[in-house]
């Protein structure tokens, strides 16, 4: 494969690249990957949310903690009741070696 380089990189745009990487939990490399993928796909074959990484497919976009127990109290509306405590599973678990 190819190797492309950017010289003279301000360093406030260089910061701004690496927390964005941190931000999306990918290396530096993989973030300018997917930053480039993004360019050169057809707008066409991109979807809302759509993941261009090389890891396309294995996450389909994001949901914010708060969608996520929305969704989970309309699929459980009522508490589990008399199911183990947590704190009882790890005990026994522990117990066990």
């Amino acid at each position: 494969m190819p190797n492309l380089s950017i010289k003279d990189v301000p360093e406030p745009l260089a910061e701004a690249l690496r927390q964005r990487a941190a931000r999306n939990h990918r290396s530096l490399q993989g973030e300018l990957m997917a930053i480039i993928t993004e360019a050169v796909q057809p707008a066409a074959t991109r979807g809302p949310g759509a993941v261009n990484s090389p890891l396309q497919g294995w996450r389909r976009g994001t949901r914010t903690i708060e969608e996520i127990a929305r969704e989970s109290f309309v699929k459980y509306p009522e508490p589990v009741r008399g199911g183990p405590l947590g704190v009882d599973i790890i005990r026994e678990d522990r117990d066990s070696r």
